[in-house]
């Protein structure tokens, strides 16, 4: 299937903009209408990648994010970026399929959503974890960010009405005090608006990545990288703490067993 890239302007759709067509100069929150960044080479490599797995392959279990989600499909050494044997123990046996793409935000996510990543599959579950890069390049608060990630949310359910929802937390970071803010009231008002819900299951992450009050630095890897980043993306050992700390959840909703819970698992090291 050839998905042909479109003007912005053309992209926020009648749905998203809530009624009638609008004078072009009216405001509208992008952070909640259809971006393609079909425009960038490896990203429509991914898209088209990702569409014949989803064609080929049983899907009970979807991770829908960003680099943060992609980053699952990485082998070490060194061990701070071998995330493949964590996935290999929690995810592997469940016909899961990891739909992260570095740098997507919730915009972007909206549009894979639409143009086939909830087409053709019933997933029992679907982890979606998106927001971060919202407040990086688009710089788009948590008053825009949030109504990104409610938006969706409300795709998954339309297009898979049979699918638990998992929604993490946007994580911690180490990029700048507006970020933190923002950060921190987007999940506020997530753990409000979700807290009654019986098929989406709010899960806030932020405690596993403090310590003593502060950002534990030791569990992301972007200070390895050359040169170093802001601290943002987990390390595998970080990653093995989010896949534990949602597995009941997981496992629960899978209908299968914890195996967060199985004696002959081996950690991976900070």
């Amino acid at each position: 299937m050839k998905i042909r890239t479109t003007p912005l302007l053309l992209l926020l759709t009648l749905p998203l903009l809530g009624g009638a067509p609008r004078a072009l100069h009216a405001e509208v929150n992008l952070a909640a209408a259809p971006i393609s960044r079909m425009d960038l080479p490896w990203w429509r490599q991914r898209f088209y990648d990702k569409e014949s797995e989803l064609l080929t392959r049983s899907v009970a279990l979807v991770w829908y994010g960003d680099s943060i989600t992609e980053n699952w499909e990485r082998h070490g050494p060194p061990a701070w970026r071998n995330f493949a044997p964590v996935w290999q123990r929690f995810y592997a046996g469940r016909h899961a399929i990891n739909l992260g793409f570095i740098g997507d935000s919730t915009a972007n996510l909206i549009w894979r959503i639409m143009h086939g990543e909830a087409a053709g599959i019933s997933p029992k579950v679907a982890i979606v974890e998106i927001g971060a890069n919202n407040f990086g390049l688009p710089h788009w608060p948590a008053s825009q960010t949030v109504p990104g990630i409610e938006a969706v949310v409300r795709l998954i359910r339309e297009r898979l009405p049979a699918t638990a929802i998992i929604l993490l937390s946007v994580l911690p970071s180490e990029r700048s005090a507006w970020v933190t803010e923002n950060t921190i009231l987007t999940n506020e008002a997530l753990a409000r608006i979700y807290a009654d819900s019986a098929t989406v299951h709010f899960i806030d992450l932020t405690s596993l990545f403090m310590k003593d009050g502060k950002l534990d630095r030791s569990l992301f890897l972007d200070q390895y990288l050359n040169p170093p980043d802001p601290l943002l993306h987990p390390t595998a050992a970080g990653m093995e703490k989010i896949a534990a700390a949602i597995e009941p959840t997981v496992a629960a909703l899978m209908g299968d067993r914890n195996r967060d819970l199985d004696p002959t698992r081996v950690s991976i090291a900070p």
